[in-house]
């Protein structure tokens, strides 16, 4: 027989069990790699529930790069490098600086493009209680941060999907704050990148805007997603950096695989190919 001392005792080692905690609450059952896939459709599900409450019919994606910044940031960056090499001449590490940073300099302008493009979509697009064409980016710095702004500019709201990272990435300011997201799994994230898109708008940037870009192409070109517009923005670096022809000439993709996306260099081009898209 327990004395009430012993009782409470043992009651107590029970209520602070971890098998006593309510399974939805127990933070280590549901960081565990068991539970991935519940993790995975929870991170799809809180999503797309806030994207309905807050009534987002459908999206522009502007894909682009971090490193991207307007013209004034971009060339007090190469200031700052010009003047260290100026001090260490023969430093090869900082000669390399300089010529990212010059590099990185002569594409701001696609911020500012960027930024124009979301302005003259969410300008036309949202008021009277529409939410139709609702841009959305990565939530990041650079081009992302471009297009939240223009579409800030002109008060309308714009979606940004962030992403965990090993080096830590903060949502850009211009984000609506109620469809500011953060995600931990890529897959998820891409999905409800494409899941709304009526269009999806891609300005010069490295690995991971070639990777979202190629994941939607492929996407088109298997018949796998809605038939959007897929615009690459800046014809000069996209012919460079990818042989786009040079793949239908080796066989490996068809001809008409190349009609899967439209080059443009201005916003007023690609505001008009995607409304002339839908028209059609």
């Amino acid at each position: 027989m327990l004395d009430e001392k012993q009782r409470r005792e043992l009651l107590d080692r029970l209520v602070h069990s971890p098998s006593y905690t309510v399974a939805y609450r127990d933070v280590e059952l549901m960081d565990s790699a068991e539970l991935r896939h519940v993790r995975m459709e929870l991170e799809f599900l809180k999503t797309d529930l806030i994207l309905r409450r807050e009534k987002v019919e459908s999206t522009i994606v502007v894909f682009g790069s971090t490193q991207v910044c307007e013209p004034a940031v971009a060339q007090k960056r190469l200031d700052q490098a010009r003047a260290r090499l100026t001090d260490t001449p023969d430093d090869p590490r900082r000669r390399r600086e300089v010529a990212r940073a010059e590099r990185l300099a002569a594409k701001s302008p696609y911020y500012d493009l960027a930024r124009e493009f979301a302005r003259l979509v969410s300008s036309q697009c949202q008021g009277n209680g529409r939410c139709d064409y609702v841009i959305t980016t990565g939530g990041g710095p650079g081009v992302m941060e471009a297009a939240n702004r223009g579409a800030h500019d002109v008060g309308a709201k714009s979606v940004g999907l962030n992403i965990r990272l090993p080096k830590e990435q903060e949502p850009n300011p211009y984000i609506t704050p109620e469809l500011c997201f953060q995600f931990h799994y890529f897959a998820v994230r891409k999905l409800h990148f494409l899941l709304r898109a009526k269009a999806l708008v891609i300005f010069p940037g490295g690995f991971g805007t070639i990777d979202e870009m190629f994941d939607a192409l492929t996407l088109r070109q298997t018949g796998r997603m809605q038939n959007i517009p897929i615009i690459l923005f800046g014809r000069k670096y996209w012919e460079r950096i990818i042989g786009f022809q040079f793949l239908a000439d080796e066989g490996v993709i068809e001809d008409h695989d190349l009609d899967l996306f439209h080059f443009v260099d201005s916003p007023e081009e690609a505001w008009q190919l995607i409304r002339d898209f839908h028209r059609r």
